[in-house]
């Protein structure tokens, strides 16, 4: 077997993981992309690992971890995912840059009665 091939497909995969990554916006997207991305180094690891012709099968064995590592990582990043969208209404990266509470453009305190005249009269 010609090692070009998998390596080939495994940097297209790469790259249009990386490309998903750097250019979409909802969260989902970015980690499904992730995913692709790790899936492009599994494909390396089996493809070096029969090159190789090691006895030990080291590289299927990295894979193998690699597996387990992404199925916790995608279970975890979806669940804050999914927890972020109930919080704030949107899985799109860009409006959840500030993810602080309470900040914006002017803090409202809840304690003080005074705070919405004085806004009404600030916007008058």
């Amino acid at each position: 077997m010609h090692l070009a091939y998998p390596a080939v497909l495994a940097v297209l995969l790469f790259c249009t993981g990386l490309y998903g990554v750097l250019a979409r916006r909802n969260a989902i997207l970015v980690l499904m992309s992730v995913e692709l991305m790790l899936n492009a180094v599994n494909l390396n690891l089996v493809a070096f690992d029969v090159w190789l012709r090691d006895s030990l099968h080291a590289g299927q064995a990295l894979t193998l971890f690699t597996i387990a590592i992404a199925a916790a990582e995608i279970g975890i990043g979806l669940a804050i995912v999914l927890a972020v969208y109930r919080n704030r209404g949107t899985a799109d990266i860009d409006k959840l840059r500030d993810t602080a509470e309470g900040t914006g453009p002017d803090p409202v305190d809840p304690e003080d009665p005074a705070a919405p005249a004085q806004k009404a009269e600030a916007a008058a």
